[in-house]
């Protein structure tokens, strides 16, 4: 489809991205990131519906997707890498459990 990148970027903040499609180990993904358009080669099989990231972070990193943290990443991740539970642990949420 024209003009379809196979992924989106929900929110400027983001730091992951969310594969439209399931992309495979180095496709080239362009994807408009605060206003400019990036080029992101993927390091790994990223399944449809599946983040991946937009930049390099070391561990602890806070993972932002819809402008707020959704985990910290529990080990170094490269820009392009799928982004899931093996390399994040999940952000607690507020309240009484």
């Amino acid at each position: 489809m024209k003009g379809r990148t196979g992924a989106i970027l929900i929110d400027d903040r983001d730091n992951v991205a969310v594969a439209l499609d399931t992309m495979s180990t180095g496709t080239v993904v362009s994807i408009e990131v605060q206003g400019r358009v990036e080029k992101i080669r993927l390091i790994s099989d990223i399944p449809k519906g599946h983040k991946f990231a937009l930049r390099d972070m070391e561990t602890g990193t806070a993972i932002v997707k819809y402008g707020q943290p959704i985990g910290q990443s529990t080990a170094p991740v490269v820009r392009g890498e799928h982004i899931h539970v093996h390399n994040v642990a999940s952000q607690p949420r507020g309240g009484n459990r």
